[in-house]
């Protein structure tokens, strides 16, 4: 992880506040994601499934699938848990797609971090969540016209913490599954800002959701991260084979 160096005339921040900093920030904008979001390695890995483990589970991206990328099961520390709450009604489901899981509806929730290994700072999360069908397409559905009103942004709060998320703007993305939602925003905490791109995928009653998230670049400028093209389709492709996928 690394970090602008800062003007003669800008205030230094220590690397410590600056660090912590990063890892709230990850922490409030997506309370899955893991501790490759973190900015350090995960001690961690996310291993294959054992044979007993639920379908879910056993879809999951596991470290190995993806050379290029460290898969962690865990938390950063300290992360906040929960399903957060938007201060505008209209954006709930941007606010609850940021929780545990991507909303209350959901059945069960298995949650993953990739670490990027080529590019520090970019951090994805990935999760699938089990839903009775009609719940699941009525997520999408939500999602859709949500970020369609909420361009302007909204506040979200979660456990007595608040991040900001401004130019909601719906991007295309092209993905496997029945369909797909997309969009970007900045998200702001404790002085620092950062861009984000979400996708949410629906493959029958199975819910994908994936963040992208750069806390090396801290909101200094340029595009805002993408969701890698070869994380989601291995995810998806994963989600294939599941047993009547």
């Amino acid at each position: 992880m690394y970090a602008k160096a800062p003007s003669p005339t800008a205030p230094r921040r220590s690397v410590r506040t600056v660090r912590g900093a990063r890892a709230a920030l990850a922490a409030l904008f997506l309370a899955v994601t893991a501790a490759a979001c973190a900015g350090d390695p995960p001690r961690v890995t996310a291993k294959a499934p054992e044979s007993g483990a639920s379908p879910l589970e056993r879809a999951a991206l596991a470290d190995g699938d993806l050379p290029d990328y460290q898969v962690s099961a865990l938390k950063i520390p300290g992360a906040t848990s929960g399903q957060p709450t938007a201060d505008r009604a209209d954006c709930q489901p941007l606010a609850d797609v940021m929780g545990d899981r991507p909303s209350p509806g959901a059945l069960t929730t298995v949650n993953r971090g990739l670490g990027s290994r080529r590019a520090p700072g970019l951090a994805v999360a990935a999760s699938l969540s089990a839903y009775d069908p009609a719940d699941a397409r009525r997520l999408l559905a939500a999602l859709r016209t949500a970020v369609d009103a909420c361009g302007a942004g909204f506040t979200a709060r979660v456990q007595g913490q608040s991040g900001r998320y401004s130019d909601v703007t719906a991007v295309p993305y092209e993905a496997g599954g029945d369909e797909t939602v997309s969009w970007t925003a900045t998200g702001a905490a404790r002085g620092l800002r950062a861009p984000l791109h979400m996708v949410v995928v629906r493959e029958g009653a199975t819910v994908v959701r994936f963040m992208a998230l750069d806390l090396g670049r801290g909101g200094e400028g340029g595009a805002s991260p993408r969701v890698p093209q070869e994380v989601a389709d291995k995810q998806l492709a994963k989600i294939a084979r599941m047993p009547g996928g």
